[in-house]
């Protein structure tokens, strides 16, 4: 019983240590994070990119792999059923897959910078459906395919772009500013005026106020004047020889003249 259970104990020793030598020289594989635009909407005749980058602990190698395949949502669609490879690149070559997308597939992205987009031209209704992004890095191989849905519509069923909605945004923010000065300007005007008028209206009062110390001076020379004699003012008295015989040995007699003080008011 003993060389028994010895064998066994040694079978179990070996295994566990061969288990560890696997795990500590070998290098287990790591997931790769592949990475593209939930949904894309594109005008019917016109060209458009579906992007799709991934990221990987690995470096990029001639064993990188990438596949883009496709899956209609029209049920009567030849490609609804299952998703078709249209592109296949590997070694550094690109390589087209099913008829239907051979002219109208390109390959716009750089795979040394982990950019595996690639360029659908021209659009049409028919490419309504699912496109799947899937990278092979080894040994970063396990990962989840990254998905897009392109809806091909009309052009007056485009949606709003980014750029469209920032310029009304700024646009929209230029004209509040315009409105504010406008207003602003229209406000310190009525302030001005209204400060004008009131500089009248106080000038006013005090023109009005001012003459009541005139009264009172006039009314101080009206009794300064009621205190002067009321009757004519003697002027001086100037003596003159009057001739009388009007001959020439007459005798000169002197009469005071008295002269009036002529004033002027």
């Amino acid at each position: 019983m003993e060389p028994k259970w010895s064998n066994n104990v040694c079978k179990r020793a070996l295994l566990t240590g061969f288990m560890l030598f696997i795990l500590l020289v070998t290098k287990p594989t790591s997931g790769i994070d592949i990475q593209a635009d939930p949904e894309v909407v594109l005008q019917n005749g016109t060209a458009g990119t579906l992007r799709c980058t991934f990221k990987s602990s690995e470096k990029v190698s001639n064993s990188t792999s990438v596949t883009w395949s496709f899956q209609s949502s029209q049920p009567e669609n030849q490609f609804s059923k299952a998703p078709n490879v249209i592109f296949y690149f590997s070694n550094g070559k690109g390589f087209l897959g099913v008829a239907e997308f051979k002219r109208r597939v390109q390959f716009v992205g750089d795979i040394n910078k982990k950019d595996v987009s690639i360029q659908l031209s021209p659009a049409q209704f028919s490419d309504n459906g699912t496109f799947f992004c899937d990278v092979k890095n080894p040994p970063d191989v396990v990962g989840i395919t990254a998905r897009t849905e392109l809806r091909v519509v009309l052009k007056e069923n485009l949606p709003p772009s980014n750029t469209a909605v920032i310029v009304g945004a700024v646009c929209g923010a230029l004209f509040l500013l315009v409105l504010v000065a406008v207003a602003a300007c229209i406000v310190m005007r009525v302030l001005h005026s209204r400060h004008e008028y009131e500089g009248c209206t106080s000038l006013e009062s005090v023109s009005s106020q001012a003459p009541q110390p005139r009264k009172k001076v006039e009314a101080n020379l009206e009794g300064s004047r009621c205190t002067s004699p009321s009757g004519p003012l003697q002027g001086p008295v100037i003596y003159a020889q009057l001739d009388h015989s009007g001959s020439k040995n007459s005798f000169h007699k002197m009469e005071p003249v008295v002269y009036a003080d002529i004033r002027k008011n």
